[in-house]
């Protein structure tokens, strides 16, 4: 058994910047987060606000800024700021602020669910360490009441659904080139796109049963906890890769799927206008936004427990 790493290799692992990245100063994440939040309410799309700024904070990878996020909805005296920063915070963090456990709860799980599909375009490493962060910071009370049984176990009974599922998502996203292109991604290797439907099918895709939004509630006997609408599954996809940068045809890809979104029946108001010009145009800007913030930090590195 291997305990300990040999001195060569453990010093390797101090090069090459091996921390995490910090987040910018209080203030100025409460600022960005206060003004795209206002933005947000102002189109009643809160729910994406949630979900692209959970995703851009993800792939900018800032672990820590996923405990200021918690803080921002959660309640208006927070304990990330500095005192210097106080008065930033009271601002900020209460016009967005839960007002009750199950807003609180609703909240946390959707922003888990974000996270949880930015797998498919980040990768996990980045997605545990926002996990770890996110989940350091929940309230007792709140991590109690989020659900602690998966919903994406596979079995010989839900399997062809889920790849039906995944089938289904992927034909709406990328039509009339839907076949085309799963060919191609295919003839790269032959289990490439098995992986990416069956990903699309039990990640991406909203999970059957009601979604929730940003006004809704949830406890822990809420099957629906967290599930975010097709739409939304889109928005987690543009957050992504707007903030990962260098992947145009991809976020080109999502964002014909956001806009194919308006031919589905029986849209939410809120997913409506997201699938509109306007407003897919308003998510790009936004995560534009969120990640010049981010990006500006000139601090040390700072390491993150998992």
């Amino acid at each position: 058994m291997v305990k300990h790493l040999p001195p060569a290799i453990k010093h390797l692992l101090t090069l090459r910047n091996p921390a995490t990245l910090p987040a910018p100063p209080v203030s100025r994440l409460h600022a960005v987060l206060t003004s795209s939040y206002r933005s947000a309410k102002e189109r009643n799309a809160e729910t994406a606000w949630l979900v692209l700024t959970a995703c851009s904070l993800t792939t900018a990878n800032r672990p820590s800024t996923m405990a200021q996020l918690y803080r921002f909805v959660r309640k208006p005296d927070g304990d990330s700021a500095t005192a210097g920063d106080a008065d930033s915070r009271s601002s900020s963090s209460s016009i967005a602020a839960s007002r009750t456990l199950a807003e609180a709860v609703n909240r946390a799980a959707l922003i888990r669910e974000a996270v949880l599909k930015s797998v498919i375009f980040v990768g996990v490493p980045r997605v545990i360490l926002s996990f770890a962060a996110f989940n350091e910071a929940l309230d007792p009370d709140v991590r109690a009441a989020l659900r602690s049984k998966s919903r994406r176990d596979a079995t010989s009974e839900n399997i062809s659904t889920t790849v039906d599922r995944g089938k289904a998502l992927w034909r709406s996203i990328y039509a009339p080139h839907a076949e085309k292109l799963h060919d191609k991604l295919g003839s790269y290797h032959p289990d490439f796109i098995s992986f990416i439907i069956q990903s699309y099918g039990a990640v991406l895709s909203p999970m059957p049963g009601e979604t929730k939004s940003f006004s809704d509630t949830s406890s822990l006997a809420d099957c629906d906890q967290g599930n975010i609408s097709r739409a939304m599954g889109s928005v987690v996809g543009i957050a992504c890769l707007r903030a990962e940068e260098r992947v145009v045809p991809q976020l080109t890809s999502h964002v014909f799927g956001l806009l194919k979104v308006r031919t589905i029946e029986g849209l939410s108001e809120e997913d409506a206008w997201l699938a509109s010009d306007e407003g897919t145009e308003w998510v790009i800007r936004t995560v534009d936004d969120i990640v010049d913030v981010v990006s500006e930090v000139e601090q040390d590195p700072v390491r993150v427990k998992l």
